[in-house]
């Protein structure tokens, strides 16, 4: 099983999986390298490194005021070093885009390119709440077939979601304990998520405007709460080359192996290549 050392020293969890360009995945708030099994079996001639960070999936926990997008972005640095990629593009999901965007302000020689999915500047307040609802707290269902229904019945803004993906969601995102389900990371990320909020100035316009100038691509769940419409087109008017998709019957976050998803992610690599 793969893994790193952190500059604290903390060991983090990596896959690494196909052959030919590398992309570097960056996963989700709380969601780990797992976030991309969807999208692999539709991708060839690359080589996906997908990141667990610290306080999910398989890496240590090191504590609330450790899970930053300080902290996530030096250990995707470190892990492009510690396999000896002086440079990557990002797919980054949710999370793993405002890292890719913190990225190419503060190291924009290691990022050929920067894929968001769902994702962008500005992050829209009804779902930062749907977040905070749900983060860091363990789920009241019994089994993993309860959780996939509580899934179907909450996620908002899905429809005609592949048979069984939410029980897939539930056993990637959910572990069976003696005492019943719990989340597959650390609590405290609650406290970080929370005290990220509180310390919040402004919107990450800067950092967008880091990333324009270099391939650049935007995926967007039709009924998104977390990624407005108004949003992505003024992304665009700042970045006229930017690849934009749109998936219908999707909320947040897409899975990424949707028709459109797909599409964006094949161009987005084309102008990497």
């Amino acid at each position: 099983m793969p893994f790193f050392a952190a500059a604290d020293g903390a060991r983090i969890h990596y896959t690494d999986r196909g052959q030919g360009t590398p992309l570097l995945c960056l996963a989700g708030l709380t969601r780990n390298a797992s976030d991309f099994d969807y999208l692999a079996p539709h991708l060839s001639g690359v080589r996906m490194i997908c990141m667990d960070y610290r306080g999910r999936g398989k890496s240590d926990w090191t504590g609330a005021s450790t899970y930053t997008v300080a902290q996530e972005g030096d250990d995707a640095l470190r892990l492009l070093d510690h396999l000896s990629l002086g440079a990557a593009p990002i797919l980054g999901t949710s999370r793993g885009g405002i890292v890719g965007m913190f990225l190419c302000a503060i190291a924009p020689e290691r990022v050929r390119g920067l894929c968001l999915n769902d994702v962008g500047p500005v992050l829209e307040p009804a779902g930062i709440d749907r977040i905070r609802d749900y983060i860091g707290r363990n789920p009241v269902a019994r089994s993993m077939e309860e959780v996939a229904a509580a899934l179907e019945a909450t996620s908002h803004g899905f429809a005609n979601v592949p048979p069984g993906r939410w029980l897939e969601e539930a056993q990637r995102h959910f572990v069976s304990t003696d005492s019943g389900l719990e989340i597959n990371y650390d609590p405290a990320l609650r406290d970080a998520f929370l005290a990220a909020l509180d310390a919040q100035q402004g919107d990450a316009w800067p950092l967008f405007d880091a990333a324009c100038g270099r391939p650049l691509a935007v995926i967007r769940g039709a009924n998104s709460d977390l990624l407005s419409r108004a949003t992505v087109e003024e992304m665009r008017r700042r970045c006229p080359d930017i690849i934009l998709a749109e998936v219908p019957d999707r909320g947040h976050i897409p899975f990424l192996d949707e028709e459109q998803a797909l599409g964006a992610i094949r161009a987005f690599l084309e102008r990497i290549s």
